[in-house]
């Protein structure tokens, strides 16, 4: 920098810090390998934190980049991974320290090719071959079984043995080929495609034991999963072990653990149906003979009613009502037609008593002019007329003799 100081005239620690980073600010960017031993991502925060370890060496470098330069490698690259950085040194004149800022970041080796998968598996997804809506059911009983696996291998074997195991009558149409290596994708899409076109083919299994990356590499190949895709028939993925995860276990219909666990979700156990049918038999038989007895107790109760243990009795009792009701009518009538004809005895003899003709009894009379008005007073008639007398017993002619 050619500063010329000496101890009488120094300068300040702010100028030697500004001094260096203008000099660190004019190199350039440089390619940086090395493993990632400490890696800081805050949640919300815009920049990412990592330290860069060159393990020959026992060196370390700060290396900072934006979320938008680490995210795309986030599913690949952790803590002890090796990576390759594209970065341009920057100094920190507060601090004093020395850091890169990264531009870009390359997984190397492993990492590299699991970051590729990642980006298929990113991109095929985003084309919806792996949304849940596409999964097709299995059938409950497969006649017979498509399966793709290698010649002689043990991933065959336990998927041969457990399914017949399990129901002896199932059928296979059993395609070998290459399951590694440069002729494996080909080889697996053609068997794939001809057990789909198989007309007695009811569902497909692909299936291969345990491997590193690299060897389940071709059943993460792009062709092989939008063939699966495409397929009519129904497809298991039974490749590798649990922890193993090739892009064909997102876009089948089902994703089996293990060749043996294929084998028991493709073909039900015999032994299980049979159990299962005995039980719901039981269940049946016991349901239907609850129902029976509940049934007869009901009819039993219905039967031990008086009403029905002796049917005629209501009737008896009825007619018993109707005979007191009858009797108690006739009672009623009785009285108040005796009551009336004592009122009626009771009226004749108010008439009788005032009746003229009872005055006639005693031996009264009636005089009538000829017109048959009666004679009511002597001024009424004369000497000489002649008055109709009636009696009790009849009636006779009168002449007046004189008035008084």
């Amino acid at each position: 920098m050619g500063l010329d100081t000496s101890a009488d005239a120094p300068i300040p620690v702010g100028k030697v810090s500004t001094l260096i980073g203008g000099w660190i600010d004019r190199l350039g960017a440089v390619w940086v390998e090395g493993q990632i031993t400490q890696l800081s991502r805050r949640p919300g925060a815009g920049v990412v934190f990592m330290t860069l370890r060159d393990p020959s060496e026992d060196v370390s470098l700060t290396v900072t980049c934006f979320r938008s330069v680490f995210d795309p490698v986030a599913e690949v690259v952790a803590e002890g991974a090796r990576v390759v950085v594209h970065a341009k040194p920057e100094w920190y004149a507060a601090r004093g320290t020395l850091s890169l800022r990264a531009a870009e970041i390359r997984p190397v080796g492993l990492g590299e090719l699991l970051a590729r998968l990642e980006q298929l598996k990113r991109r095929l997804a985003g084309e919806g071959l792996f949304a849940a809506d596409r999964k097709r059911a299995l059938p409950f009983l497969p006649q017979c079984v498509g399966l793709v696996t290698g010649r002689a291998s043990a991933a065959e074997r336990d998927v041969l043995q457990n399914a017949r195991h399990r129901w002896p009558a199932v059928r296979f149409e059993v395609r070998n080929v290459a399951v590694q290596g440069v002729t494996a994708v080909a080889q697996v899409v053609a068997a794939v495609r001809e057990l789909d076109e198989h007309p007695e083919v009811d569902v497909i299994i692909v299936a291969r034991g345990g491997g590193s990356v690299e060897d389940l590499l071709p059943f993460s190949d792009e062709q092989l999963v939008r063939t699966v895709a495409a397929a009519r028939t129904p497809v298991v993925s039974a490749i590798g072990h649990e922890p193993d995860q090739p892009l064909l276990d997102f876009v089948a219909d089902l994703r089996a653990s293990t060749p043996t666990d294929a084998a028991k979700r493709v073909v039900p156990d015999v032994g299980e149906e049979l159990a299962r049918v005995t039980q719901l038999r039981d269940r049946a038989r016991h349901a239907v003979r609850g129902r029976v007895e509940r049934e007869l107790a009901g009819l039993a109760a219905t039967l031990s009613r008086p009403v029905l243990a002796a049917p005629r009795r209501m009737v008896d009792d009825r007619a018993a009502e109707l005979d007191a009701l009858l009797e108690r009518s006739r009672r009623c009538l009785g009285h108040q037609l005796d009551r009336a004809s004592s009122d009626l005895g009771h009226t004749l003899a108010r008439v009788v008593a005032l009746s003229p003709a009872a005055t006639l009894q005693r031996g009264y009379a009636v005089l009538q002019r000829a017109d048959g008005a009666v004679v009511r007073s002597a001024a009424e008639v004369a000497a000489g007329d002649e008055l109709r007398a009636r009696v009790a017993e009849g009636g006779f002619t009168v002449t007046v003799a004189d008035q008084e």
